[in-house]
């Protein structure tokens, strides 16, 4: 990696997280010089403007998030064991995976009217995930671990859509009551579901 590459990593390394905890609107580039210590001139050498920068930025949350889900599912020796995986790792939205939160959830709201672009990223890093879980699901059917009428695109799409509804639920309340059951809920269909 050349010095410009590894000072382009440096920043958006840095600059990820504010993003994530402030938002793509509310993160100025006077945030990201404090945070690295460079010049604009600096910043601007390696990004033509913010919206770049916040791009890269989403890119590397959602990258991080992603490293950190296959490698938690990976560990896994059983279909079951990779859903009650994934469902662990966000079981506890007051003490998230990545640094602000869920970059889906934080960048979604933010962009789903106001930027096409991180919304697209967003989109794609939804697909993904609930890919990985129908992958699973559908890894239990093939093995006779779970029910062959299981519907993996449909579940896939509920537990996707339930830890993340816990996780804005438990971060505006301040508390994971309401993600714990949500949790169980989760692990009781997956065990209906269990041959």
């Amino acid at each position: 990696m050349s010095k410009g590459e590894e000072t382009r990593q440096f920043i958006i390394e840095k600059a990820a997280p504010i993003f994530n905890v402030k938002g793509i609107a509310a993160t100025s580039m006077s945030d990201i010089m404090e945070a690295t210590k460079l010049s604009k001139g600096s910043m601007y050498v390696h990004f033509e403007n913010k919206e770049v920068l916040a791009c890269a930025a989403v890119d590397h949350n959602m990258k991080v998030l992603g490293d950190k889900i296959l490698m938690t599912v990976g560990k896994a020796k059983t279909a079951k064991e990779e859903l009650f995986a994934y469902i662990d790792f966000f079981n506890n939205p007051l003490n998230p995976p990545v640094i602000g939160g869920c970059p889906l959830l934080n960048f979604g709201m933010e962009a789903d009217d106001t930027n096409p672009v991180v919304k697209e990223k967003v989109n794609g890093g939804i697909r993904f995930t609930q890919r990985v879980l129908e992958n699973s699901i559908n890894k239990g059917i093939a093995n006779g671990e779970f029910k062959p009428d299981w519907n993996a695109a449909e579940f896939s799409t509920v537990i996707f859509a339930m830890l993340e509804g816990g996780n804005l639920i438990s971060r505006i309340s301040g508390n994971n009551d309401k993600m714990k059951i949500i949790v169980k809920t989760l692990k009781s269909i997956i065990e209906e579901n269990t041959l």
